[in-house]
């Protein structure tokens, strides 16, 4: 409030602010002295709502300088708008930073302090600075800080004052007045216990608000009941017990064992619990390989002796490969302790860490979006980290920046931290990360931040029950970071005092969290020794008996949110479907994309393309790429299916041929013809996404996988702009379903097409999609005309069957009438696997030469064919270069039987593109005596030259001797 009511709603300069900054960040004796500068900033602005409310609550310069301002509000300069000299205000915050004493107010009286000035210096710097001297490390390896902030010295106040009473209306600690010395005192518990709190750098002032009301009011503690309390041991028991089964009955199987970080499950058991209360339907967890196996049996229910089984190599899935037992999700229907019924999704997880981060974000979003009222209440991500991961994987900030964009957000996410203070095996906690904690990233995105000490269970459940609170109330990030230790190596196969000696002395001397918490429990005799042996003993048997650790009710419901695959599993690959779309109805649909309101003034180069689009469909001219794709999303829109895609530029489109999103050039005004063609038509969604590949793709990935009746479309902005999200296609797009069985109908676009625009924009690696296809795992496809683009995205969702679509869309082909097409094929035809020659002139017994292409390269064989007026060679394009229509292909040969000569042609450098890929197939369609022979670039370590003037003389080399007999015989037979 101050910052906006001084800067903003004074109207003072926008800039002034980041002047204060700039002056204060180049004077390093500020930034070391400055307890007003940076978060705490929050302090001026508390000092100034209560000014606003009461300008006698506040005293000395502080009043004064607010005073100031408030009677700025009648400067004439203000009121006309204008900027102002500033020069006093950044005078006013040098000055308090480099003559803190001047500025600090005395004691004017004995027996009582009537100014909060200084005493809410301190108690601010509990709020900010307090986690700095909490009870975090169970190991009590970390030597505390001595922070001069915390010592009342620092503000003048000594031990006289101790005793004195003071007005503490701007804290929560539930008195009006108290002496300073019970004020510290309340300060430590809150601030300094086994809780350690950052929340002062959150920007919206009521959620700042409400957490220190909650941890102020109730001194960062909750007194848990007997049976509340019998529970939290309990779910410590089973954490621990579980690793134990598996350590001595499984000896030296990676297992990637909770213990020493049990606190997880107390964690998780009341994030389950609360969120239930509070009515979550599901919650969706993401989390990487520590814990995930006891999350698996004492959270979700997944049977003990099915665990087993994997571990003795017996449990076959669904899936053709399938994956090791640390990798694998799982659902099942809890019944909670409030009785309510929550559904639970854990997602399956690759080695590499928190890339399943974005993919859960995507599931929830379309699970929400099924429930029209209160669905970020209704379904809950939580995602699980390591202390190092979180840290270092930038696809943990990428997924944070997506958190509330509009296209992305799914109403905040509980994450929670296992920090057993080591990451992997780095032996100096320095080299894991630059920020003091692991958890430095998500204050950037305003994310609460509850650092925990797991030897304290109740605080890591009353903490749980803040952090769900605090989500569904305000919809934001939240982040629990249990600070724990890790008893066994990264795997159960390492051995950890080679490289952590000290550590791993005291682990050695460590209890366990178990049996500290027995202890206690004991020691309140709410419990006897017994109880707690029978408690080790009863779990023991459980596991044994092998058949079940909780209650669940596995999934087998069919609820209306539930995501149903059963239509699409098992159906044979077969390339027949009926795509074409009757004329009267595609006219209907191409008017209502071609109709924009009267009073929207369009662009005049937009205006153009709108007109082109009518007369397209009026048949006037022949219909062009992007109105060949709009005319799919329009009929599928009609045929009941919804339509998603993004990527950075997808409303316009990066080679602006789509303009799905039209902007009116008198205001901000938008508007979306495909969301305006009838009253009952599906949802369509165009987004814009943030500058991002990796997160946004595994972001579309979990959405599609959530989403069989969506056509889901990710867009690269440049095709080689995948690279950054390689690992979402190498993990999860690929090879998804012959790991988990996990299906998904994504498609992505990538624009591919050597025009001389360099290395980094020419080529969308065909040649590493190709590598990965295997099975039909997925479609690889470079359609060459507006019909084709028409019939492949509705064949998408038209036919049953659900494969990642992968798209090489073209770019000089937008544009390029030679790529258009005329109506009838959009009416009478479907998709073409393979396009065999169209120029009947061409007759099947004078051709000699057989040139096979995919892409835009055809179009500068058949411009090479004309001129010359060559009529002895055949152009066959394959536009479905995987699966490969293998019976078609033998079709095209077969029909010239008088060939000799077969080529294949491409853009790429010969290591690159489809070639190494597609040969053995042409060759094994060959007949006896035809040579095979290639015709393109010379294998290059980069994907094309940088030079326009190279790059035509290579293409004009490459086309002119595909049509020569001098090219080196790659294989006869």
């Amino acid at each position: 409030m101050f910052y906006k009511n001084i800067f903003l709603h004074q109207e003072l300069h926008r800039g002034m602010f980041e002047k204060v900054k700039q002056i204060m960040s180049s004077n390093k004796d500020l930034l070391s002295n400055s307890y007003l500068f940076g978060t705490n900033a929050s302090y001026i602005e508390e000092l100034y709502e209560n000014y606003i409310k009461n300008p006698s609550s506040v005293k000395g310069e502080w009043r004064n300088f607010f005073d100031k301002i408030q009677n700025s509000s009648n400067n004439e300069e203000l009121t006309n708008n204008k900027d102002i000299i500033h020069s006093s205000i950044i005078d006013h915050f040098i000055q308090i930073s480099k003559n803190r004493k001047k500025y600090i107010f005395k004691n004017t009286h004995e027996s009582e302090i009537n100014d909060n000035s200084e005493i809410f210096n301190l108690i601010n710097a509990y709020r900010l600075l307090g986690h700095h001297n909490a009870n975090l490390d169970p190991l009590k390896i970390k030597i505390k800080d001595n922070l001069p902030e915390l010592d009342p010295l620092n503000y003048n106040l000594t031990k006289d004052d101790l005793n004195k009473p003071f007005n503490s209306k701007n804290t929560y600690f539930q008195k009006s007045k108290l002496s300073l010395k019970e004020a510290i005192e309340l300060l430590k518990k809150t601030y300094c216990s086994s809780i350690g709190l950052e929340y002062m750098h959150i920007s919206n002032a009521s959620a700042r608000n409400w957490i220190q009301e909650k941890m102020e009011s109730t001194l960062a503690s909750k007194e848990f009941n007997k049976n509340e309390k019998i529970n939290i041991l309990n779910q410590l028991t089973i954490s621990e017990g579980l690793e134990k089964f598996l350590h001595t009955t499984y000896v030296g199987q990676k297992r990637f064992s909770l213990e020493g970080g049990e606190s997880f499950i107390v964690s998780m058991d009341e994030a389950v619990n609360s969120a239930a209360k509070l009515g979550v339907e599901e919650i969706v967890i993401g989390m990487a390989h520590r814990g995930r196996l006891n999350l698996l049996v004492n959270i979700m229910g997944k049977r003990p002796r099915d665990l087993f089984d994997e571990f003795e190599g017996k449990y076959a899935q669904n899936c053709t490969d399938g994956d090791v037992k640390y990798h694998n999700g799982f659902s099942s229907d809890v019944t909670t302790r409030s009785g309510n019924t929550i559904h639970l999704s854990l997602a399956f997880n690759p080695s590499h860490l928190e890339i399943v981060n974005p993919v859960v974000e995507g599931s929830v979003r379309v699970r929400q979006e099924k429930r029209e009222k209160e669905s970020f209440n209704k379904v809950l991500p939580i995602l699980v980290h390591g202390d190092s991961a979180f840290a270092g994987q930038g696809v943990v900030m990428e997924t944070l920046n997506l958190s509330q964009t509009r296209g992305y957000t799914t109403g905040g996410t509980l994450h929670i931290i296992i920090n057993n203070q080591i990451g992997f095996t780095t032996s100096n906690i320095k080299d894991t990360r630059s920020t003091e904690y692991c958890t430095g990233i998500a204050k950037s995105f305003d994310a609460p931040i509850f650092h925990v000490n797991g030897d304290d269970p109740e605080a890591v459940a009353f903490v749980t029950q803040l952090a769900l609170e605090y989500r569904m109330i305000f919809n934001h990030d939240i982040v629990i970071d249990i600070i724990c230790f890790r008893k066994l190596g990264h795997n159960e196969q390492d051995t950890p005092s080679l490289t952590q000696p000290i550590m791993y002395k005291h682990i050695a001397q460590h209890p366990g969290t178990r049996k500290l918490y027995a202890d206690k429990l004991v020691a309140e005799k709410i419990l006897e020794n017994n109880d707690v042996d029978n408690f080790v003993k009863n779990y023991r048997d459980i596991l044994n008996d092998g058949s079940k650790t909780i209650v669940p009710i596995i999934s087998s419901t069919d609820s209306q949110y539930s995501v149903n695959w059963s239509s699409y599993l098992n159906i044979a690959w077969t390339n027949d479907a009926n795509t074409a779309v009757p004329y009267e109805k595609l006219k209907q649909l191409g008017h209502k994309i071609t109709t924009v309101p009267e009073s929207f003034k369009l662009h005049t180069l937009v205006a153009k393309l709108i007109k082109d689009r009518r007369r397209m469909i009026d048949g006037e001219i022949n219909l062009d790429y992007g109105m060949g794709e709009h005319l799919a999303f329009a009929s599928l829109l009609d045929d009941g299916y919804p339509v998603r895609i993004t990527g950075q530029d997808s409303g316009r489109g990066t080679f602006t041929h789509r303009h799905a999103v039209l902007h009116n050039q008198d205001n901000s005004d938008t508007y979306i013809p495909l969301q305006n063609l009838s009253e009952y038509q599906a949802k369509f969604k165009v987004v814009d996404s943030v500058l991002s590949e990796e997160a946004v793709l595994g972001f579309e990935y979990g959405y599609s996988c959530s989403a069989p009746n969506i056509l889901t479309i990710w867009e690269a902005q440049f095709g080689d702009f995948a690279n950054g999200a390689q690992v979402v296609i190498d993990q999860f797009i690929s090879s998804g379903e012959a790991k988990w069985g996990r299906q998904s109908g994504l498609t992505m676009m990538l624009p591919h097409g050597y025009e001389g625009q360099g290395p980094e924009h020419s080529s969308a690696r065909i040649e590493r999609f190709l590598q990965l296809c295997a099975d039909n795992n997925m479609q690889v496809v470079q359609p060459t005309t507006a019909a084709q683009i028409f019939h492949l995205l509705r064949r998408q969702m038209v036919r049953l069957i659900r494969k990642p679509l992968v798209i090489f869309t073209p770019k000089s082909l937008l544009r390029n009438k030679d790529a258009s097409s005329i109506l009838s094929d959009f009416t009478d035809k479907n998709f073409q696997p393979i396009i065999g020659e169209i120029d009947n002139s061409i007759q099947n017994s004078s051709v000699k030469k057989i040139i096979f292409c995919s892409g835009k390269v055809y179009y500068d064989l058949l411009h090479y064919r004309t001129e010359k007026n060559l009529k002895n060679v055949a152009i066959i394009r394959i536009e479905q270069i995987y699966p490969i229509t293998v019976k078609d292909l033998n079709l095209e040969i077969n029909k010239y039987f008088n060939a000799v000569d077969i080529v294949w042609v491409q853009d790429e450098p010969k290591n690159q593109g489809a070639w190494s890929f597609i040969n053995k197939y042409i060759y094994d369609a060959m007949l006896n005596g035809q040579k095979l022979r290639y015709s393109g670039r010379i294998a290059s370590s980069s994907p094309a030259v940088g030079y326009m003037s190279k790059h035509q003389e290579q293409q004009k080399s490459l086309i002119a001797k595909a049509f020569s007999n001098d090219i080196e015989i790659f294989l006869s037979k």
